[in-house]
Protein backbone atom coordinates (compact mmCIF):
# COMPACT_ATOMS: atom_id res chain seq x y z
CA UNK A 1 0.00 0.00 0.00
CA UNK A 2 1.24 3.25 -0.93
CA UNK A 3 0.57 6.36 1.10
CA UNK A 4 -0.68 9.42 -1.64
CA UNK A 5 0.72 12.77 -0.91
CA UNK A 6 -2.01 15.26 -0.14
CA UNK A 7 -1.96 17.78 -2.59
CA UNK A 8 -2.87 21.57 -1.21
CA UNK A 9 -5.46 23.93 -3.41
CA UNK A 10 -4.52 27.26 -3.70
CA UNK A 11 -4.99 30.24 -4.94
CA UNK A 12 -2.55 30.58 -7.32
CA UNK A 13 -3.95 27.27 -8.55
CA UNK A 14 -2.71 23.45 -8.48
CA UNK A 15 -1.68 21.01 -10.90
CA UNK A 16 -2.18 18.10 -9.13
CA UNK A 17 -0.02 15.35 -9.73
CA UNK A 18 -1.75 11.69 -9.88
CA UNK A 19 -0.14 8.52 -8.59
CA UNK A 20 -0.89 4.81 -10.10
CA UNK A 21 -3.41 3.08 -7.83
CA UNK A 22 -1.69 0.24 -5.94
CA UNK A 23 -3.19 -2.97 -7.19
CA UNK A 24 -3.21 -3.52 -3.24
CA UNK A 25 -4.76 -0.51 -2.57
CA UNK A 26 -3.65 3.32 -0.88
CA UNK A 27 -3.68 5.52 2.16
CA UNK A 28 -4.41 8.77 2.34
CA UNK A 29 -4.55 11.32 4.82
CA UNK A 30 -8.50 12.06 6.20
CA UNK A 31 -9.64 15.56 7.05
CA UNK A 32 -13.26 17.65 6.91
CA UNK A 33 -11.62 19.11 3.29
CA UNK A 34 -9.01 16.18 2.41
CA UNK A 35 -10.98 14.55 -0.49
CA UNK A 36 -9.58 11.85 -3.53
CA UNK A 37 -9.86 12.29 -6.92
CA UNK A 38 -9.82 8.70 -9.03
CA UNK A 39 -9.54 8.97 -13.25
CA UNK A 40 -10.19 5.33 -14.50
CA UNK A 41 -8.64 4.76 -18.20
CA UNK A 42 -9.56 1.25 -18.35
CA UNK A 43 -12.63 0.01 -20.91
CA UNK A 44 -14.64 -1.33 -17.53
CA UNK A 45 -16.04 0.28 -14.37
CA UNK A 46 -14.04 0.17 -11.10
CA UNK A 47 -15.09 0.17 -7.93
CA UNK A 48 -13.18 2.04 -5.28
CA UNK A 49 -13.74 1.52 -1.47
CA UNK A 50 -12.84 3.36 1.34
CA UNK A 51 -12.51 1.15 4.63
CA UNK A 52 -14.98 2.61 7.51
CA UNK A 53 -13.12 2.59 10.86
CA UNK A 54 -16.35 3.56 12.89
CA UNK A 55 -19.05 2.45 14.75
CA UNK A 56 -22.78 3.47 15.90
CA UNK A 57 -23.66 2.03 19.16
CA UNK A 58 -21.50 -1.20 18.89
CA UNK A 59 -22.56 -1.70 14.87
CA UNK A 60 -20.09 -1.42 12.54
CA UNK A 61 -20.67 1.08 10.11
CA UNK A 62 -20.12 -0.26 6.51
CA UNK A 63 -17.55 0.79 3.54
CA UNK A 64 -18.05 3.41 0.87
CA UNK A 65 -17.89 2.11 -2.29
CA UNK A 66 -18.37 4.78 -5.23
CA UNK A 67 -18.37 2.97 -8.88
CA UNK A 68 -15.98 5.01 -11.31
CA UNK A 69 -17.53 4.57 -14.86
CA UNK A 70 -14.95 3.56 -17.56
CA UNK A 71 -13.11 6.51 -19.01
CA UNK A 72 -14.53 8.41 -16.55
CA UNK A 73 -13.58 9.82 -13.16
CA UNK A 74 -15.29 10.64 -9.34
CA UNK A 75 -14.21 13.34 -6.78
CA UNK A 76 -14.38 11.58 -3.60
CA UNK A 77 -14.65 12.81 -0.18
CA UNK A 78 -14.74 14.41 2.49
CA UNK A 79 -12.18 11.81 4.11
CA UNK A 80 -14.31 12.49 6.93
CA UNK A 81 -11.86 11.49 10.20
CA UNK A 82 -14.77 10.24 12.56
CA UNK A 83 -15.43 7.65 9.45
CA UNK A 84 -12.32 6.02 8.10
CA UNK A 85 -9.55 7.29 10.17
CA UNK A 86 -7.20 3.86 11.08
CA UNK A 87 -6.48 3.97 14.72
CA UNK A 88 -3.82 2.37 13.35
CA UNK A 89 -1.22 4.73 11.50
CA UNK A 90 -3.81 7.62 11.25
CA UNK A 91 -5.13 7.35 7.78
CA UNK A 92 -7.98 6.09 5.54
CA UNK A 93 -7.49 3.05 3.87
CA UNK A 94 -8.45 3.02 -0.27
CA UNK A 95 -8.93 -0.09 -2.17
CA UNK A 96 -9.19 -1.01 -5.99
CA UNK A 97 -11.68 -3.54 -7.38
CA UNK A 98 -8.94 -3.58 -10.38
CA UNK A 99 -6.05 -0.99 -10.59
CA UNK A 100 -4.53 -1.24 -14.39
CA UNK A 101 -5.19 2.06 -16.06
CA UNK A 102 -6.75 4.04 -12.53
CA UNK A 103 -4.75 7.26 -11.11
CA UNK A 104 -5.31 9.21 -8.25
CA UNK A 105 -4.75 12.02 -6.46
CA UNK A 106 -4.97 13.28 -2.62
CA UNK A 107 -6.63 16.89 -2.35
CA UNK A 108 -7.41 18.83 -0.04
CA UNK A 109 -9.37 22.45 -0.17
Amino acid sequence: MATLATQAIALAGLNPTYANAAAGGDKAECGDRNFLHVKNGSASSVTVTLTATASVRGQAVSNLTVSVPASGERMIGPLQPDLFLSQTDGLCAVGYSAAASVTVAALRI
